[in-house]
């Protein structure tokens, strides 16, 4: 099947990755959309793996405080540089990721945070991670999508290494 320049746009409005990367994508999965945004959240973790290595000092010092002013998120998120994190694609990623922790009330980043001994006593691993890591749970604006799926797109679009370095919530009562 032949790639067109709309097909391109299409898969670069949904996935936000670059022109080649999404030509590139659309060529290996035969012109198949859903193979093409898989191909491309595979080299999104890539990237997520090999930008790692880089030092993130710059970011964004994130506050969201529900409506009802009963719950509020302070979190830090890490970049490489100031360019980036005064991107308002970056700035949104932000704010998303507090009204994330606001709703779901995650205790930890990700897998790699829980200590051992809290999962030897839990039945469905999977769903401990589901429930309580942030990067595995449904984003609650695409419950389609996880939350480690929105933030490898940023890194993927950025090409940088991106480190949400910490979070606290707090709730009235609590």
């Amino acid at each position: 099947m032949k790639v067109t320049t709309d097909m391109i746009k299409e898969l670069r409005n949904m996935t936000s990755a670059s022109i080649s990367d999404c030509k590139k994508a659309l060529q290996e999965s035969g012109g198949d959309m859903n193979k093409a945004i898989s191909l491309l959240r595979k080299l999104g973790l890539e990237l997520v793996s090999k930008r790692e290595k880089q030092v993130a000092r710059e970011g964004r010092i994130e506050a969201y405080v529900h409506f009802d002013n009963k719950i509020g998120v302070l979190l830090e998120v890490d970049c490489e540089t100031d360019f980036v994190s005064r991107n308002s694609e970056f700035c949104q990623f932000t704010k998303d990721l507090a009204m994330q922790i606001a709703a779901c009330n995650p205790l930890y980043i990700k897998r790699e945070d829980v200590p051992a001994e809290l999962l030897e006593n839990q039945s469905d691993k999977e769903e401990f991670y589901r429930q309580n890591c942030l990067l595995e749970q449904p984003f609650i604006k695409d419950p389609n999508q996880l939350v480690k799926d929105y933030f490898a797109n940023i890194v993927a679009k950025f090409s940088e290494n991106i480190v949400i370095r910490r979070f606290v919530r707090y709730k009235i009562g609590e």
